[in-house]
């Protein structure tokens, strides 16, 4: 499918749904309504949305107390704020006492585009993934993102979603998608390497798959969906049958796709892992697609990774 919606849009409208079909439900807002889409759950129904104010600190603090009255607070800022600025209470308040929150973070990576480095948020997995309870979700579209959303609904506990400002490609089926917190999902097979992405970069990983079929090389494209928990035997499986991997994140290397699939292989399957992600730097001003070219995250630069990894084998 080539429309493109942003993964906040579909955020929106999911969350429009859910308040007026779960009583439970409450929105929480750090005064970013009309970016973070929860503009329209506040549309949908106003007594059940409660902007914070530039606070986030504070709104994380009020989602822990509305959690621990059985609510479902859905807490919405940018993720520089939500993962960075608030992480104390994110760690304390909502994650030591497994409390029932959800933490749906916009405007992550370097596509947040012309806000520049203060804003665009590379770090937010690897901080959120290291806080023991905490579920972490990058999705790859609008469908997933609507899937993921309503899924967290029915999980117990803390979960942090990592959504994005761009509008990116409609990669899944609306119809017959199904998605399941921690469970990879294949997208193309082949035996010559592995490639392991998230977020928007899994469509660029489809189109390396195509560049690198033309080339007579065949790759497995899996979807990681969700970051933590990480589905260990989809990664393991794969590794063993490919022999090398690459991992495609828009988001810092360090701690945080790549550095999970590292970690677990390097437990249960040794191979070589080449990571595609911003190579510890902070990001800068610019267009969303020319940043995306400048640091290396673009189709091309997954498939000369691929075939890096291709001649370690």
């Amino acid at each position: 499918m080539s429309n493109k919606i942003a993964t906040r849009e579909a955020y929106g409208k999911t969350l429009a749904e859910l308040v007026l079909e779960n009583d439970r439900i409450i929105v929480l807002d750090a005064d970013l309504s009309k970016s973070t889409k929860t503009a329209d759950a506040k549309e949908a129904c106003s007594e059940k949305h409660i902007n914070m104010g530039i606070a986030e600190g504070n709104m994380m603090s009020v989602a822990g107390g509305l959690a621990s009255c059985g609510k479902i607070p859905f807490a919405s800022t940018f993720a520089m704020f939500a993962a960075g600025r608030a992480f104390e209470q994110v760690r304390n308040t909502i994650c030591y006492p497994k409390l029932n929150v959800k933490i749906c973070a916009t405007h992550a990576g370097i596509t947040v585009g012309e806000d520049g480095a203060s804003h665009q948020s590379v770090e937010d997995v690897s901080l959120m993934r290291s806080i023991p309870n905490m579920t972490v979700i990058s999705p790859s579209d609008a469908v997933e993102t609507a899937a993921a959303i309503r899924a967290i609904v029915d999980y117990d506990g803390p979960v942090y979603v990592r959504l994005g400002r761009l509008p990116v490609p409609v990669i899944n089926d609306t119809a017959d998608y199904k998605f399941e917190i921690g469970k990879a999902v294949t997208l193309r097979d082949g035996k010559e390497a592995t490639i392991f992405a998230t977020g928007l970069m899994v469509d660029k990983a489809l189109q390396a798959y195509n560049i690198l079929a033309e080339d007579g090389i065949k790759v497995k494209i899996v979807n990681i969906h969700t970051i933590k928990p990480l589905d260990v035997d989809a990664i393991v499986t794969a590794a063993r049958e490919t022999g090398v991997v690459v991992t495609a994140e828009e988001h810092s290397i360090i701690g945080g796709l790549g550095s999970a699939v590292c970690e677990t292989l390097s437990e249960n399957n040794p191979v070589p892992v080449i990571r595609v992600g911003i190579k510890d730097t902070f990001g800068e001003s610019g267009k969303p697609d020319e940043l995306l070219k400048a640091y290396g995250l673009e189709a091309e630069d997954i498939v000369a990774a691929v075939k890096k990894a291709i001649e370690l084998k």
